[in-house]
């Protein structure tokens, strides 16, 4: 089992911070929080552990020697959404985590031994503009994503794939990367448009298990939680 961490992005909500750091890269109770999540992933026992660079991607070097990651740079990260991303480590996809590295995780929730492809879903209301899981009840089996506003479990930023469904999503991306329409395209779109050929099911967590961050306020919120929890 393998993990890919997605560290491209520029992070603009959160400047002037990230004009210099990465966003993933910014500390939250002592760690950064792409540190924090390589810890959480080799607790479960995962070592090999990709991590797709873009802005800013020379503040990542140190990882290569204190954690043995591997770093891919994506120099397209200012043209495109993060299928690109994706292209460029899609033969890493089968039996592997797939994780943006800008969100915090609270809690360890990860798996040692997944049996099936997950998505990891969040409950929250209140949101807007969000990926929406919509899944069957009796096996959690994901049926549809819909982008909408309202309550309901939504995408977390953490996702794992099995070594089928990994393979076969190696295939699509390559399919549409040859479209070459995907200027604006996410990689969560490949899985919503092809969703009856995949096994994909909801692992559901709470909202106190992570934290998405993004403005300045949201940081230091999370800050004076964690100070608080510790």
């Amino acid at each position: 089992m393998r993990a890919i961490i997605l560290a491209a992005g520029m992070g603009t909500r959160l400047r002037p911070i990230t004009l210099t750091t990465p966003k993933s890269l910014i500390e939250v109770a002592g760690t950064s929080l792409i540190e924090r999540q390589i810890e959480f992933l080799r607790a479960k026992g995962i070592e090999d552990i990709i991590v797709v660079t873009g802005y800013l991607a020379e503040k990542f070097d140190f990882l290569k020697d204190q954690y043995g990651v591997t770093l891919i740079h994506n120099d397209q990260y200012e043209s495109y959404n993060n299928f690109y991303t994706m292209y460029l480590v899609r033969h890493y996809l089968s039996d592997a985590y797939v994780i943006d590295a800008d969100n915090f995780l609270v809690d360890n929730f990860l798996l040692s031994a997944p049996e099936s492809s997950l998505y990891f879903g969040v409950a929250k209301e209140g949101f807007k503009d969000e990926w929406v899981l919509h899944y069957q009840q009796d096996d959690l089996r994901v049926t549809a994503i819909t982008v909408e506003s309202g309550q309901g479990r939504i995408l977390s930023g953490v996702s794992y794939w099995s070594e089928e469904d990994g393979q076969h999503l190696q295939q699509l991306i390559e399919g549409y990367y040859q479209e070459a329409d995907y200027a604006n395209l996410y990689w969560d779109d490949v899985v919503k448009d092809n969703l009856a050929d995949l096994n994909v099911h909801v692992y559901p967590i709470e909202g106190h298990q992570t934290f998405e961050i993004d403005s300045l306020e949201d940081l230091e919120a999370l800050r004076s939680q964690m100070e608080a929890k510790n």
